[in-house]
């Protein structure tokens, strides 16, 4: 009888140190973040993209890695495509992890669009982008931890690790840029002229608007950039980096979605 009062008090105790450790382990996730749920890694399909247990696929949000063919033959693989599925292989298999959101959920694929964090609080875009493994490549509907990504990746930039010392992945100049249509790119260059036009924004970076690399933007964009309190007029005069996937329209041209997708790179 002793032994069945006792029962119920230990049961009671137990779940209370369960909650306690539960509460500990919680991870201090930054304010603009949702955390979402604790999930486990079954494999690695790429240095950005993991399969889960459950059958789902997550999109690591706000990077890009060197990506692999993935039987698609007519595909190039990117250099250090295989180091960067390694290197996130290292960083997720066996371990615990939690997905967080800080904004769209899903892309059209059907695969979760989030920032992932192990139990010890280790952030892996974070540290993909600190091995050089990985570039920022946000959206403006997924602009979360931006601004903290991209000074991880300056600092990598820097100190020339992983893809920062390959000419693939080089910040391309005016000069150069001609020969990158159709693929994702970082532009330097000295704005000459900032313009609106229908409510619709221009960057332009050479004399002749027709031929020359513009940054565009669309009319919902160049609000967001006066509601952040850099009108795109004052950045005539400035050299900036861009980045976007590069089109042709009058000459290259990058479709600008968020202010993150510009630096200004001098004051």
């Amino acid at each position: 009888m002793a032994g069945a009062r006792f029962l119920p008090r230990f049961l009671a105790l137990f779940l209370v140190v369960l909650c306690l450790a539960a509460s500990a382990g919680a991870l201090d996730l930054p304010p603009s973040l949702e955390a979402g749920e604790r999930v486990v890694a079954a494999a690695v399909i790429d240095g950005d993209t993991l399969l889960l247990e459950d059958g789902r696929e997550v999109r690591l949000v706000g990077l890009q890695a060197p990506k692999l063919p993935l039987g698609r033959p007519d595909f190039p693989v990117w250099p250090l495509a295989e180091e960067a599925k390694a290197a996130l292989e290292a960083l997720v298999l066996g371990e615990g992890l939690t997905l967080a959101y800080g904004g769209r959920q899903l892309d059209r694929h059907g695969r979760a669009l989030a920032q992932l964090y192990r139990d010890d609080g280790t952030w892996i875009q974070g540290e993909l982008l600190k091995l050089g493994m990985a570039r920022v490549y946000s959206f403006g509907d997924n602009r979360a931890l931006a601004a903290e990504m991209l000074a991880i990746e300056q600092a990598a930039r820097d100190a020339g690790r992983g893809i920062w010392g390959l000419r693939w992945y080089a910040i391309r100049g005016l000069d150069a840029i001609e020969d990158d249509r159709d693929s994702f790119q970082l532009v330097e260059g000295r704005v000459l002229d900032a313009a609106r036009a229908g409510g619709r924004g221009y960057l332009n970076f050479g004399a002749d608007w027709k031929t020359d690399f513009t940054l565009s933007l669309d009319p919902a964009t160049t609000r967001l950039f006066d509601a952040a309190g850099l009108p795109i007029e004052q950045l005539e005069g400035r050299r900036v980096r861009a980045r976007g996937w590069v089109e042709y329209f009058n000459g290259p041209m990058i479709e600008i979605t968020h202010p993150e997708q510009i630096e200004v790179l001098d004051e």
